[in-house]
């Protein structure tokens, strides 16, 4: 496993791994679980990889990979506009480089990666339940695309893991997004050192240090504010809208019942 990223060849993939792929300028990477057969299981925003419902998009968008007009032959378009969409191998990595997620790394390895959404300290269920948790949302979805808080690698790492964040109002389990947050909380707190010192290493290290910090605490194998949930009882509830069943400007909520992913995309 590299510093930077684990990149694996494809014919080292095995059903149940947890993929990426980084697109334009890094800005970005879209996850999704390998299912066997050349498929891959993903979560998207109504068939978009990556969305904010704001301005943001056009920003996201221009970093995607530039789809053919042209439909693939072997993928069969969804019927369901829940956004969990199987695609082959080929459309998902998008003319990208194949990566794969890692599980159950050591603190070092982990706080040594830069850049978060490439592995985590959790440890990862047996690749038969990984599949049937990515086919059972396939047909059932997954609630409502959140950039920060339900995004692919949230779906990447719930198929994997079974676990969910408790409180809707913290960070999901993306590496990515608690990246995107850890950058400018560092140079917050590192701010004040400004007052004491005019030392550059000094304020560089505290800034990387907070990073770090941030990163580790946030990671959802450290995190004690998740539950474990089986993939029936998740799509159960959300199907009875027990949980949050809207996008973000329409929530409805059942204030007694755990604010799990949101039940329409």
């Amino acid at each position: 496993m590299g510093l930077l990223s684990n990149r694996v060849e494809r014919s080292s993939l095995k059903p149940g791994d947890h993929i990426y792929s980084w697109r334009a300028a890094y800005i970005y990477a879209h996850h999704g679980i390998y299912v066997g057969d050349d498929k891959v299981i993903h979560f998207t925003r109504r068939g978009q990889e990556v969305g904010t419902g704001t301005v943001l998009d056009l920003l996201l968008v221009s970093s995607g990979p530039t789809r053919s007009q042209a439909p693939c032959p072997t993928c069969i378009p969804s019927e369901e506009c829940h956004g969990v969409i199987i695609s082959c191998l080929n459309c998902f990595l998008a003319c990208g480089i194949l990566y794969r997620f890692e599980y159950d790394v050591n603190p070092a390895l982990f706080l040594a990666k830069a850049r978060g959404g490439t592995c985590t300290l959790a440890v990862s269920d047996s690749d038969d339940v990984v599949i049937h948790r990515a086919k059972h949302l396939l047909d059932n979805g997954f609630g409502c695309y959140n950039v920060f808080k339900n995004n692919c690698e949230d779906f990447a790492i719930y198929c994997k893991t079974g676990l969910l964040v408790l409180d809707q109002n913290t960070m999901g389990r993306s590496g990515q997004a608690i990246s995107i947050i850890g950058g400018p909380l560092a140079a917050i707190l590192s701010t004040p050192l400004r007052l004491v010192t005019t030392n550059v290493y000094g304020m560089a290290a505290t800034a990387i240090g907070a990073y770090c910090a941030s990163r580790y605490s946030a990671d959802i194998g450290m995190r004690r504010d998740v539950i474990k949930v089986s993939v029936e009882d998740l799509t159960r509830r959300l199907a009875t809208s027990m949980f949050l069943v809207a996008e973000p400007s329409m929530l409805v909520a059942e204030p007694s019942m755990l604010p799990l992913p949101s039940a329409a995309n």
